[in-house]
């Protein structure tokens, strides 16, 4: 019996009541010129009370189970099951353009083994006319040039040798938000090379509604104060109750961006700065972080 060759990555994605989406992931990860024998695909559950995943599933691709609560705790599972040695992380809503993964392998193989690759995220639309939510998404998005330039990133386009993440620990398990920037920093203090890879993308659907921009921006803000050492939580906190002056600056500045979408995000901002405030006011009751 022929053995089958081992792939040369494991493609992550933790999973969290958004298995609707899945088909439409799987059908760009199917399309990648890499070829289907370079890589595996782990769908990590975790947790979710409505667990509908596909009738069928491609060959390359397992479903495994995470019971802790947490995408971080959800991707350190995946770890354990990983058989390629790169790990390439992306997210249930993301759409990976074709030649994501052969983009992202061709650096891995020119660059020495302890190194972070962090891929392009581009915002889109549900249509040509996208709502004031979708707006706010699009003039914020998902800066990942930015990050690498300050020395993080996140895990919508990640790719880590799997050596370097066992070696690291993992994700910080307990963390609801935050554990990508924070694994990241601890690779590079470790002495890994973070680079950005322009050409390796992934699409990730702008978001059209206020509840869901007011969720993520509630489970940010459960992160940073829930994680960290008391100095980093102590500053987040200072932070959260100041005007959010920065971020209007840098919407402002987006001139790719239609100034009417500038606009539109920077009052929704305002409106999400009391959101993180009341948020900030729950978490000092110990009261438990956002996940979603």
């Amino acid at each position: 019996m022929t053995e089958q060759p081992l792939p040369y990555c494991s493609v992550i994605v933790p999973v969290y009541e958004h298995w609707q989406l899945i088909p439409a992931l799987l059908q760009c990860l199917q399309r990648q010129t890499l070829g289907q024998a370079g890589f595996e695909v782990l769908l990590v559950d975790n947790g979710s009370q409505h667990f509908t995943p596909p009738a069928e599933l491609p060959d390359n691709v397992r479903i495994l189970k995470c019971a802790t609560p947490g995408s971080y705790a959800a991707r350190n599972h995946a770890l354990e099951h990983a058989k390629g040695p790169w790990l390439v992380f992306t997210d249930a809503d993301c759409l990976p353009e074709v030649e994501w993964l052969e983009r992202l392998m061709q650096c891995a193989r020119s660059l020495p083994m302890e190194s972070v690759l962090a891929g392009a995220i581009r915002m889109q639309p549900s249509g040509a006319c996208p709502s004031i939510y979708e707006m706010y998404d699009l003039v914020k998005g998902i800066p990942q040039a930015w990050y690498v330039s300050r020395g993080y990133a996140v895990t919508a386009n990640l790719a880590v040798p799997l050596a370097l993440a066992r070696e690291l620990g993992g994700f910080e398990a307990k963390r609801l938000s935050g554990g990508d920037a924070d694994f990241v920093r601890r690779a590079v203090a470790r002495g890994a090379m973070l680079h950005y890879v322009e050409q390796a993308v992934v699409a990730h659907p702008a978001r059209d509604s206020w509840q869901a921009i007011a969720t993520k921006a509630r489970r940010i803000k459960g992160g940073q104060l829930t994680a960290g050492s008391p100095g980093q939580r102590a500053l987040w906190l200072l932070r959260t109750f100041t005007p959010p002056l920065l971020a209007w600056y840098r919407f402002l500045l987006r001139s790719q961006q239609p100034w009417r979408y500038r606009l539109m995000a920077s009052f929704l901002q305002t409106r999400l700065w009391g959101v993180e405030a009341l948020e900030a006011i729950r978490l000092l009751f110990q009261q438990g972080a956002e996940r979603r």
